[in-house]
């Protein structure tokens, strides 16, 4: 077996899910965060008629791209850059991190008793190459209470994530059906991961 030609990568990614989950699956990583002058968050806003699946897709590539450009300016060594994006879809419609207690509400409302996909995108940076790979996965919610959303909102949790819910909480237990991949629900979807980590020459610990 040849060694990895990588011993980390660089997480561009403020989520401690993705990297709970690259260490999950032995990945070594180092931080590679935007600085206060950069507004990451503009890069998720979304596009006119724009489809989920574009979206996600483009706003990895997005991110990935503002990733490089900081490695380069920081002089940081030379390694593989993993970024990826999450979007919640229901039909067209992309349900992005709520606004606030009301707008994360609103969407709770529109998925209760509903089927609805998950999209990630994942991209890892080699080099010139940037090979990305998408994970769709449907989920549907049981009916939500008026009383279940006020207190699921009040908690917190919703706020800052794609859909205003995070199935590894307490969500979890209004939640009736999955068809895709668990933790591509989460923010990384770890079979897609670990295919484009092999090509970047990393590996986890299997």
């Amino acid at each position: 077996m040849k060694p990895p030609l990588h011993a980390y990568l660089y997480l561009a990614s403020q989520s401690p899910r993705r990297a709970q989950l690259l260490e999950q699956i032995g990945i070594e990583h180092r931080p590679l965060l935007p600085d206060a002058r950069e507004n990451a968050e503009a890069l998720e806003a979304e596009r006119s008629g724009e489809l989920p699946l574009d979206y996600v897709r483009r706003v990895t590539l997005a991110k990935l791209a503002a990733a490089r450009r900081r490695l380069a300016k920081r002089g940081l060594p030379a390694a593989p850059i993993l970024c990826a994006d999450t979007t919640v879809a229901l039909g067209r419609r992309i349900l992005g991190k709520p606004r606030d207690a009301d707008d994360a509400a609103a969407m709770l409302r529109a998925l209760s008793g509903r089927t609805h996909r998950v999209l990630t995108a994942v991209a890892v940076s080699v080099g010139a190459q940037s090979p990305l790979l998408t994970s769709i996965s449907h989920v549907r919610f049981a009916v939500l209470s008026e009383r279940t959303i006020a207190r699921y909102v009040a908690s917190g949790e919703p706020m800052g994530k794609a859909g205003a819910y995070a199935i590894q909480g307490r969500i979890a237990a209004w939640i009736e059906h999955i068809e895709g991949s668990h933790s591509g629900i989460m923010g990384l979807p770890l079979h897609e991961t670990a295919q484009l980590l092999a090509r970047a020459g990393l590996r986890g610990g299997l």
